[in-house]
């Protein structure tokens, strides 16, 4: 597969005249249209054929087919490029993807998937948009969400009992066949992107849909973006993906062990049922960086695949991130001078936690001494003087808390209400942080669903706000350049 560079011209429109549509020859694309990865100049784009319109026995079954993408910046889709085309096949979930390279920044792009059972019998999907990234000098406004704890079954069947749905919690609302409200209100909002920090699909959901093996981790992710209010987010809001231990193999997992999933399998999945990398770079990393203006960059980390043991005692030769990473990250943020530096991170770093968990960066018995060691190396830098926030998955609680050394952390907290708890807090025996040394500004009285959005502007400030599903503001604090 080679990636598509795009060079506009007129003659490459050409009418399509398929002489059988692709519905009646039984090719839909329920799950809808995807965009990941933009940076300045590119976008990875993705949709995935199947053979029915929407969820069926469980499931979105696929089918074989062709695909390609007319790309414009032009909604009428005046001169187009359209890219090669693509297969749907049975070995690669019958997704098709692709990388657009030769992109101009700050643009807004207009495009739609071509598909059908072969390139004669097609039909053409919906309009979908994303816009590049500014270059390193934009100034203007930018806003983005941050999700985490999407679990699917808790949403609509309840919590879990004795391997069994309860219907406790579940969803009421008239909409529940429209999937998470959460995705209504940010769309409203209209961020210019969409970060999932893990925990997009929960494999280990204790009922008779657990997920072990390639095919039920599938469906896990088929039954997830068919949802009607993710295909209409993500139509016009591109996407950056982390993945954390639900949607790598079960609870606080590390690389280790039999239980199924395995974790190869686990990455495997994960790179291929959303757009996280070049289809073409089969060695391509899942941590990176994006600058998004002047005044915004953020870092995307990598929490699964480079990890020690979490039984490991805590010591010099533990690692969460592996040596690779943490020196790619210490060198990036040092040579950014954006005003706002946001390192993301699917798990995290300051809390209060949990005290007996062992899978992260809080946690003493866990990856303690890797995340204080970055801490200093921050304060040595004097990052968190100059704009440098972290932004975590994984807790099922919003929460704002400030290091005993200063460094801020904003947890976004469960997307859905059901999948939503209250949090430890500074002092609490059961906590991290027994001794009360850290400073919490805000954690949730009650438990429910939302989000954290994330708006950086021109003057620069960065605005921090929590909001429930329904979009109510929860908790918010602005930042301004130069503020200690």
């Amino acid at each position: 597969m080679k990636r598509n560079y795009l060079i506009f011209a007129t003659l490459l429109l050409t009418p399509l005249a398929p002489n059988d549509t692709a519905a009646e020859a039984g090719v839909f694309h329920a799950q809808g249209e995807m965009t990941g990865e933009v940076s300045q100049t590119s976008a990875i784009l993705q949709s995935r054929l199947t053979s029915t319109a929407g969820l069926a026995d469980g499931d979105v079954p696929g089918t074989a087919g062709i695909a390609r993408f007319e790309i414009s910046e032009h909604r009428d889709f005046e001169s187009s490029h359209k890219t090669d085309w693509l297969k749907a096949r049975a070995d690669n979930n019958f997704i098709v993807k692709t990388k657009i390279a030769g992109l101009r920044p700050a643009t807004q792009y207009y495009f739609r998937l071509i598909f059908g059972p072969n390139e004669n019998a097609n039909q053409v999907g919906d309009v979908c948009s994303f816009r590049t990234l500014q270059r390193e000098d934009g100034t203007k406004d930018v806003s983005f969400v941050v999700v985490t704890g999407m679990n699917y079954m808790s949403f609509h069947y309840g919590t879990p009992k004795n391997g069994k749905r309860t219907g406790n919690r579940a969803y009421k609302g008239a909409d529940k066949h429209l999937g998470y409200p959460a995705l209504a209100t940010m769309l409203k909002m209209k961020p210019d992107f969409f970060v999932g920090t893990g925990d997009n699909v929960y494999y280990d959901s204790h009922d008779d849909r657990e997920a072990t093996d390639i095919q039920g981790m599938r469906r896990k992710w088929h039954e997830q973006f068919v949802q009607p209010r993710f295909v209409e987010l993500f139509r016009t809001v591109p996407t950056y993906w982390e993945k954390d231990d639900h949607d790598h193999r079960f609870n606080d997992c590390d690389r280790t062990g039999s239980r199924p999933p395995q974790s190869d399998l686990g990455i495997r999945i994960f790179r291929e049922q959303v757009p996280v990398v070049d289809p073409v770079e089969e060695d391509a990393k899942t941590y990176r960086t994006f600058r998004v203006n002047r005044h915004l960059q953020i870092w995307l980390v990598e929490g699964r695949d480079f990890r020690s043991p979490n039984k490991m005692p805590d010591g010099p030769g533990k690692t969460l991130w592996g040596a690779e990473q943490i020196d790619w990250l210490k060198r990036t943020l040092l040579a950014s001078d954006a005003t706002w530096k946001i390192l993301i991170s699917p798990t995290p770093m300051v809390g209060p936690d949990d005290a007996y968990k062992i899978d992260n960066h809080t946690n003493h018995r866990g990856f303690r001494r890797e995340g204080r060691a970055f801490f200093r190396w921050v304060k040595q830098h004097k990052l968190d003087q100059n704009g440098f926030y972290v932004i975590c998955g994984d807790r099922h609680w919003q929460y704002h808390s400030i290091d005993p050394i200063g460094i801020e952390e904003f947890s976004c907290g469960a997307l859905v209400d059901a999948n939503s708890r209250l949090g430890r807090s500074p002092g609490d025996k059961k906590s991290t942080d027994p001794n009360a040394e850290i400073q919490q500004l805000y954690t949730q009285t009650e438990a429910s669903g939302g989000f954290l959005k994330v708006t950086v502007t021109e003057e620069p400030t960065a605005r921090f706000e929590f909001f429930d599903e329904q979009g109510e503001t929860l908790y918010l604090t602005v930042k301004r350049q130069g503020e200690d």
